[in-house]
């Protein structure tokens, strides 16, 4: 017989501005503050994802049916995208993208 404990899956309580708090859906959704702004986070299983998104770390497609992330400020549901799951994580410390024609130097 195993020695785990049973654990119920609570509610996970976020704190939001105005001093409300509201409860987080899904179990794999969480709130993460970062210096730009308070993100609700998302990830998403391969087998719930059914149409191809485009990675603004990126800029390449998340196939179908790929696990991956998506992320939204917390009060402003029109920002939210579809991330790869280390796009996400690395996303801080990615450096503005320079487009140099093909004879400058790299330098």
């Amino acid at each position: 017989m195993s020695t785990r404990k049973k654990t119920s899956k609570s509610k996970r309580k976020a704190s939001v501005t105005h001093n409300e708090e509201r409860e987080l859906t899904t179990s794999n959704e969480s709130i993460e503050e970062h210096d730009d702004g308070i993100f609700v986070v998302r990830l998403i299983s391969g087998s719930t994802s059914n149409k191809p998104y485009r990675c603004p770390g990126c800029d390449q497609i998340i196939p179908m049916a790929t696990p991956h992330t998506v992320a939204w400020l917390e009060h402003d549901a029109e920002t939210r995208r579809h991330w790869h799951n280390i796009c996400w994580s690395k996303r801080n410390k990615r450096k503005p993208k320079v487009e140099r024609t093909r004879s400058a130097p790299r330098y």
